[in-house]
């Protein structure tokens, strides 16, 4: 059965890169309709400065996970750099003594980094967050993970989930963030952060399908 190796962290994260950095124009649009527009620079910002420091160097899953996440917590502005920089190094822990990941090991992961994101914020599905995001990934993984299914299939499963958690926040009213001031204004727009993070899960699943 396919895992995903210690080995394969660098074809991983910087698709990852690719990701964030292809859809700053498009992250900013989102995040200005309700909020301050500066998600895609930001989040551009901290991937990039990965890739300056880490792209021409082999890295493990793990040490590359880790390598993002403090950069995130530490080099860029505005409140997602501490929630995806803790997602990270949490996903980073989960996996670290792994040296091959099966699907029960990725939902750990991904686990791991939501049970984290829930020590530092009061956020959970409905309230128009990436939670509306990931948490249906983590539960798509968690089902491919006990029906015995493939690595692939799982993967493709957890677009899926993420893309329908995505889609589901344009009809929520947020209640965290600066978008939260305009109550059911909200309504009708895409929550920038779940679309940073289905893009985000979409290119980890993508990166590993490929492999």
């Amino acid at each position: 059965m396919k895992t995903i190796k210690q080995s394969d962290g660098k074809v991983i994260l910087m698709a990852m890169v690719k990701a964030i950095q292809e859809n700053k124009a498009y992250l900013g649009e989102v995040d200005g309709l309700i909020g301050d527009g500066d998600h895609g620079m930001n989040m551009n910002k901290g991937f990039s400065v990965f890739e300056e420091r880490f792209g021409g160097e082999d890295f493990t899953l793990s040490d590359g996970l880790n390598s993002l996440a403090m950069i995130l917590m530490n080099e860029i502005g505005g409140s997602m750099g501490p929630i995806y920089g803790t997602i990270f190094m949490e996903m980073a822990d989960s996996a670290e003594e792994k040296d091959e990941l099966t699907v029960a090991d990725v939902r750990d992961m991904l686990q791991s980094g939501m049970d984290g994101l829930f020590d530092i914020v009061d956020a959970r599905v409905g309230d128009k967050t990436l939670v509306d995001t990931l948490s249906p990934a983590v539960e798509a993984l968690s089902a491919a993970a006990e029906s015995g299914s493939e690595m692939d299939d799982a993967m493709q499963a957890l677009k899926k989930a993420a893309t329908s958690g995505r889609d589901s926040t344009k009809d929520l009213v947020a209640k965290y963030g600066r978008s939260s001031r305009l109550g059911e204004r909200s309504k009708g727009v895409l929550d920038a952060g779940a679309t940073s993070c289905c893009l985000l899960l979409c290119a980890i699943a993508d990166a590993v399908i490929s492999l």
